[in-house]
């Protein structure tokens, strides 16, 4: 959905539960701002037993001190009942605000998080502080870091994307969760908001011509199961590929790796030149991907 037909949609008044069947299979729950889920009517350890992560959206162009008193009441309930829950908060809506406004916005949330807490008697609680738009990246790029936390294999994705670089001239990897646009691992060099971005247009790209030119899915076949990269039984097509060549003399290239996931790299133009060798070395990545995934 185009980030401007948000203005339309109604504003949350019940909890909804939206399965998201991809490479990992989850389940995110909406809560409307409203609802006390501390009061008894409500199965406090059915809402939060099962869950790996809380995500807490604060909008920082409105008040929000009644929200975040809400959240200090949250985590100290977690902290007391579920500890091991990821607690992400996202500073929403900061695509209207100053670089210097959006600091101190941030700034003044966390300290007013830490004073609380600390008065609570929670030191050093395990909280990630996000700053996001729908106008840009920021939002997907603020739930990729979300979904690698939930990922226990993600050390070992990280290893094979570190070889994976070193061995083929590659600037950065990411690979990506196709339909969501989230990318579950990288390699170890920081992460560059531009590369990731241009990365993350690049899956639009090869989805649109895709549609165009790739080959028809029976949508009547049941879907490959949650965190599967191969079925044998299954037939199987070529896996789809691309090279963009980049004014700056920068190469993109793209391997899909299975329905679910595509290996992004950005390269210098050197590297693509020995074709054969990255194609090797990423067929290499691929089957490994596969004995992790066992």
């Amino acid at each position: 959905m185009p980030p401007t037909e948000t203005l339309f949609l109604e504003s949350t008044t019940r909890i909804t539960k939206d399965p998201i069947h991809s490479f990992m299979d989850f389940q995110v729950w909406d809560f409307p701002g409203q609802i006390d889920f501390f009061d008894p009517t409500f199965d406090f350890d059915n809402i939060f037993g099962e869950h790996g992560a809380l995500i807490w959206v604060l909008d920082a162009q409105d008040e929000y001190l009644e929200a975040l008193s809400k959240l200090h009441a949250t985590i100290i309930q977690l902290q007391r009942n579920y500890p091991m829950i990821n607690i992400e908060v996202f500073i929403h809506k900061v695509d209207g605000l100053s670089d210097d406004y959006k600091i101190d916005t941030q700034r003044d949330i966390v300290q007013r998080t830490q004073d609380e807490l600390s008065d609570a008697g929670f030191d050093n609680v395990q909280i990630s502080y996000h700053l996001t738009s729908i106008y840009d990246h920021s939002i997907f790029e603020a739930f990729s870091k979300v979904i690698q936390k939930l990922i226990p294999q993600l050390g070992t994705l990280e290893n094979l994307l570190n070889v994976l670089c070193s061995n083929s001239g590659i600037e950065k990897a990411f690979l990506f969760d196709v339909l969501s646009k989230i990318y579950i691992a990288t390699d170890s060099s920081p992460v560059d908001v531009q590369s990731y971005e241009i990365c993350s247009d690049y899956i639009d790209v090869i989805v649109d011509i895709s549609e165009i030119y790739g080959q028809l899915i029976d949508a009547s076949q049941p879907p490959q199961s949650a965190g599967s990269l191969n079925n044998g039984e299954e037939e199987t097509s070529p896996e789809a590929s691309s090279i963009i060549r980049l004014q700056n003399g920068m190469v993109l290239y793209l391997r899909e790796i299975n329905k679910y996931l595509a290996l992004i790299c950005l390269m210098r133009k050197e590297s693509i030149e020995k074709h054969g060798l990255v194609e090797y070395n990423v067929q290499v990545f691929q089957n490994a991907l596969e004995k992790v995934f066992e």
